[in-house]
């Protein structure tokens, strides 16, 4: 009995071993090798997996050479199936699904399969058969894939009555076209072009000799209806040199409006790096500006082309069409916009012009003098007030219990904490002592207006400048600075920000928007570009610069610290600030605009000190409503607001009013 037990035990434990030898002994599936490649290919590193020819490392250089033509993109790999031959367990295929979205728009637009064949390693480990067509079936040694998108109709930029400001034009590409010319005279070409072009002779002609011996080497571009400085007749004498006809998106003029809307060019580098495939070398695309800041609504969607290149040449393997880009809606009013920058063209420093509807809050003009240098003064500059901001201290004053008729005491000079503070040089002597407020805002007393300083705190008169849109952000659609006044400031600091100095900055756009709202007795939310799909029909529905039937005030955003609300801004304050407004133009220093045409005008100068010298400079501006318009003219290198902005405003004005 004990030996039969024994001998039933030993008979179970060997066919236990023999069990777990059969176990031991089956070989590895080829799921996790397969699995291991779509993730490597997935990742372009296919370091995890093994192979019956090279180094994972070799492979990996191969895909990237592979994939170098396709940019950022990668694919999506998963593995669609496994096929295991029946006559050899040592060999099996894996179908590779591939998902690209070639278009970035974050859903795959091209799949395929392609094949993967599998061998088992002498230590049974799974090896991938390496090829080309592992990637995509068709690809062979040699080849490679490559990427290319090609923009679809760029859109225009609109005016306010839905005309384009800006769109494609007619030009001519000049340069130098190799073939045409020998080897020994391209350079003297080169040099009497870029003298006729008024480029570097030097410099275009090292860039022609350069270029390979088929290239044609473009020196300028010029609009076919200009008279520019590249005549035909003049082109016809350089051997060698040649006009293509082209288009190009381009400004009615060189300089129309050119800091707000912006230039198109070709693509640089830094761009095509920024766009993450979106832009490829040769593309047109926004430089600057609005075209720019809204390349991708105008542009549109791109189409997109895979190729399979070779030395033999190359197939289209996938595309995808373009979509037209989509037009951008502005409120500028061309006609006056095409006015104030030919009012400023003559001024050698900063300056600006803004105009807004009240009625609406359209920006109808923002014009930048050339002494701006290109740069955004009108809606980004950031510079005290001087006295134009005395309308925020006089609604301050108002909600005091002041009135227009109130008395105020305005000496020839006042000392603040030891600080002296006077009145312009110009201050009409007979205003000097105990004058009402509306003489003192007409005038522009300086020493009336800080002697106020007790009875408006700090923070009332920021809050009295932010119900005139003074430091409120609106969503405008383009970058701007609406002014800053801080809310606490003592002593001679809270002396200075009743004029208009100290810490308080404007922007030739901020006190736009505060005549505006004084205009319409209500803050004003600006608005200048409404961008997206519905840009098409909103110019019919913006109106010309003339108020419209049935004014609705622009939409206004909301969130703390922005426009949005209409403030505490009564329609009573807008009164008495209009009727002191229009004694600056009747009685004071605004009186060069008494006899504009049209309805009466109402305005506020201000001269603003800054930097160190003796005696300071001083920047100059002016403001105005006139009916259902209200402008902003600022000059960086003034005298007094009415010396050097009011002849400009006067020009405007008139200029507005369809007089020369």
């Amino acid at each position: 009995m004990g030996k039969n037990r024994a001998l039933t035990t030993v008979l179970a434990v060997s066919a236990l071993t023999l069990t777990l030898m059969s176990c031991s002994s089956e070989k590895p599936s080829p799921d996790d090798a397969a699995a291991a490649l779509a993730e490597g290919l997935s990742n372009a590193d296919v370091s995890a997996s093994s192979f019956t020819a090279g180094t994972p490392a070799q492979v990996n250089t191969e895909l990237e050479t592979l994939l170098a033509g396709m940019g950022p993109v990668r694919p999506a790999v998963t593995v669609a199936g496994i096929d295991e031959d029946a006559e050899n367990d040592d060999a099996a295929a894996v179908r590779l699904a591939y998902a690209w979205d070639v278009n970035m728009d974050s859903a795959p637009d091209w799949s395929y399969e392609s094949t993967a064949q599998l061998r088992r390693g002498e230590d049974d480990a799974w090896q991938v058969q390496w090829a080309p067509s592992v990637l995509f079936e068709s690809l062979a040694d040699g080849d490679h894939l490559v990427r290319t998108t090609s923009p679809g109709l760029r859109a225009d930029i609109l005016d306010r009555n839905g005309q384009p400001l800006m769109g494609s034009r007619p030009v001519l590409r000049i340069g130098i076209n190799k073939p045409d010319i020998p080897e020994d005279r391209q350079a003297a070409s080169a040099t009497a072009l870029a003298e006729l072009a008024g480029l570097d002779p030097a410099g275009y002609a090292a860039q022609v000799a350069a270029s390979g011996p088929e290239a044609f080497v473009e020196a300028i571009v010029q609009r076919q209806e200009a008279d520019g400085p590249v005549t035909p007749e003049a082109l016809a004498g350089i051997p060698g040199a040649l006009s293509i006809p082209d288009s190009r998106v381009l400004a009615p003029t060189r300089t129309f409006a050119r800091a707000l809307l912006g230039t198109v060019g070709e693509a640089t580098a830094e761009l095509i790096e920024e766009s993450e495939g979106r832009l490829s070398a040769g593309n047109q695309t926004g430089l600057s500006g609005l075209q720019q800041q809204y390349d991708e609504q105008l542009q549109g969607t791109p189409g997109v082309a895979v190729t399979l290149e070779n030395t033999s040449g190359n197939n289209i393997v996938f595309s995808i069409n373009s979509e037209d880009g989509t037009a951008l809606q502005t409120t500028l009013d061309p006609r006056l916009q095409s006015l104030a920058e030919g009012i400023l063209e003559d001024e050698p420093s900063a300056s600006a012009i803004v105009a807004i509807q009240p009625s609406t809050g359209d920006v109808l003009t923002v014009a930048n003098g050339p002494g701006s240098e290109g740069q955004q003064t009108a809606l980004l500059g950031q510079y005290p007030p001087g006295s134009t901001f005395k309308i925020a201290t006089s609604l301050a004053l108002l909600r005091q219990g002041v009135t227009p008729d109130s008395s105020l005491s305005c000496p020839a000079e006042l000392s603040v904490d030891g600080r002296k503070f006077n009145n312009a040089g110009s201050y009409p002597a007979a205003f000097v002592g105990e004058i009402p407020l509306r003489d003192a805002f007409a005038q522009s007393c300086n020493t009336a207006f800080i002697n106020t300083r007790d009875t408006v705190p700090q923070d009332a008169l920021a809050s009295a400048a932010q119900d005139l849109g003074i430091g409120v952000s609106a969503s405008m659609g383009v970058p701007a600075f609406f002014g800053s006044v801080p809310e606490e400031a003592d002593g001679t600091a809270h002396a200075a920000s009743m004029i208009g100095q100290g810490e308080v900055l404007v922007s030739p756009l901020a006190l736009a928007v505060a005549a505006a709202s004084v205009g319409k007795g209500e803050r004003v939310t600006p608005l200048l570009v409404t961008p997206g799909p519905e840009a098409e029909t909103a110019g019919a529905e913006s109106g010309s610069s003339s108020a419209p039937a049935s004014p609705s005030p622009s939409p206004a955003p909301t969130g703390a610290g922005d426009a949005g609300g209409a403030g505490a801004f009564t329609a009573a304050e807008g009164a008495s600030l209009r009727d002191m407004m229009r004694g600056v133009v009747t009685d004071g220093g605004a009186n060069m605009l008494v006899d504009v045409p049209g309805e009466p005008v109402l305005a506020k100068t201000g001269t603003a000190e800054f930097g160190s010298e003796t005696p300071p400079r001083t920047h100059a501006w002016v403001v105005a409503v006139q009916g259902d318009l209200a402008v902003a003219v600022f000059v960086a290198e003034g005298e007094l607001g009415s010396t050097s902005g009011g002849p400009l405003m006067k020009a405007f004005l008139d200029g507005a009013a369809g007089q020369p």
